[in-house]
Formats: structure tokens, sequence, C-alpha cells
């Protein structure tokens, strides 16, 4: 279990050219989802890709500075239950993309970290506040199979209403059906990772989703899978995916007609708790 511990750990102040001003918080949770997604390091190197970070509105208005430079503080104050936790600061930044190209820059290990697991981003005209946090599990969070389901009503939800995924625009969906084969190769994989801390769609075999799926009896004629590490319940991981232009692509596609999804916990892993999404159609 991680025990609560956090700091400032970067109060960093950068500077460009402020040449007009759009909100844009959410585009900035996206574009940093995107990032975090990538399979190419920070110095250009392959890594493994970063689960998306959750957005949360609680953390968004979390205010270190405002707290005398005391996150932990602040945190407790919002009544937000973090792990760890960090903060960015940018000024003079004119819109998300002028955002996220200074994060690359100056900070681009801070958010491809994997202990993190949510986002909040507060702006002020130029000045932006992005805080990074690894949330306690929730205490009522259910057994994997609950927890699946949970995943699957909200799923649903996002699904009745349809939505945009970055810049790609989904009408409204049917909803999926409940798989127990899907759900046998989420839970399956999610006990892989979280036994053997790692993040990854390719387990130790060097096996795939399409392959785990039909190991667990399902004839898929399209499949996909969504996996996530750190978010402490279902409406965390669920926001989390959305909040990220692939991830989300997979929950609103109607080519998918079914799914399962499962967590797994290790408390010596290096992000506690490990979740997998598996879509199918037959």
């Amino acid at each position: 279990m991680r025990t609560a511990a956090w700091a400032l750990v970067a109060a960093a102040m950068v500077v460009a050219p402020s040449t007009g001003l759009a909100s844009g918080e959410d585009e900035l949770v996206s574009l940093i989802n995107a990032r975090r997604a990538e399979t190419r390091g920070c110095t250009g190197a392959r890594e493994a890709a970063a689960g998306p970070l959750a957005p949360s509105p609680l953390l968004a208005r979390v205010d270190g500075a405002a707290a005398g430079g005391d996150l932990g503080k602040a945190l407790i104050a919002a009544g937000y239950r973090a792990a760890t936790a960090t903060t960015l600061l940018l000024s003079g930044v004119a819109d998300a993309r002028a955002a996220v190209r200074l994060v690359e820059d100056r900070h681009c290990d801070v958010v491809r970290n994997r202990r993190y697991a949510e986002i909040g981003v507060a702006r002020r005209g130029s000045t932006w506040r992005i805080n990074l946090a690894a949330p306690l599990l929730a205490g009522d969070l259910g057994d994997w199979r609950e927890a699946g389901q949970a995943v699957l009503r909200l799923v649903n939800d996002s699904r009745r209403r349809g939505g945009t995924c970055g810049t790609q625009r989904f009408a409204a969906a049917a909803p999926l059906a409940w798989s127990d084969e899907l759900a046998a190769a989420a839970l399956a994989h999610s006990q892989d990772m979280a036994a053997n801390d790692y993040f990854d769609h390719v387990d130790r075999r060097g096996a795939g989703v399409a392959e785990r799926a039909r190991q667990h009896g399902y004839p898929w004629r399209a499949i996909g899978e969504n996996i996530a590490a750190g978010q402490g319940s279902p409406q965390q991981v669920v926001a989390g995916w959305l909040a990220s232009p692939g991830h989300c692509a997979n929950i609103l596609s109607s080519d998918f007609t079914e799914m399962g999804a499962a967590y797994a916990l290790n408390a010596q892993a290096a992000m506690e708790i490990y979740w997998t999404q598996v879509f199918g159609s037959r």
C-alpha cells in the first residue's frame, strides 16, 4: 500500500511569446496524454509508453503556491488524497500547443513519469499550473468483476453521448455487452503486469491482445485493448482513457460490440494497481 508523500517538486517558470489566449486546459491534457502514449522517450530512444492521466477537477483547484509553496498542505485542504504529487508552472504561454512544447523541452521526464495517474490543469491568463499526482486507492473499489462492470457502465454512458477524441469526432454508438472471455483476458493481463511490475500491451511471452483473447476462447473479428496504471477507481481510469485520444477512440468506436475489464493489485509494484480493458466483436 502506498504511503502518502508529496512535495512541490518544481515550480518552473518558462517564458514564450504570447499572441492571444484561448481556454485550453482540456486540450493540454489531451496533448500530454498523446505524448505519454508514444514509445519515443524524452531522449528519442524507444521506451514503454506511460498510461493516460485522468483529469481531476479537484486536483486542478490545488494551488501549492497559494499555500506558501506547501503542496502537501494544499492537497489536504482541497480534500485530495495523494500518494505523491508535483506541480509545474508555465508563464507567458499563449495556448495549449505552446504549453505542451515547453513541457516537452523542460519537463518531459516529469510528464512521462509513470508513477503519476491524474492531472489537474488550471490557467489564469498566460500562466498555466499543471498538477500531477498518484491518488490513493479508493476504499470501496470492490473486486475486479465489480470494478469491471462499473467500467462498462461508464463506457456505455460515453458511447450514448458520443464525443471527440483528440481531433476525431465520434457519433453515438450502441452500448457494449459484457464478455466473460474478454474479461478473463483482461484479468490475466492485469495480473501479469502487476505481478511482474511492467506496463505494456505486449506481455512477457511476446503475446498481444489478439493472442490473449483467442487463448481465452474469444473468436474475434475485431479486437482492441486499453491499459492503465495507478488510477484508484473505475471513474478515474475511464476518465483517463477518455482524455487520451487513442484510448478514447477505442471506447467510442462502433467497430466493437463487447468488452471486459479488470484490475489487479501488487503493493510492491511501481504503480500498485494495473487495469486492462479488452474490446471485441465476433
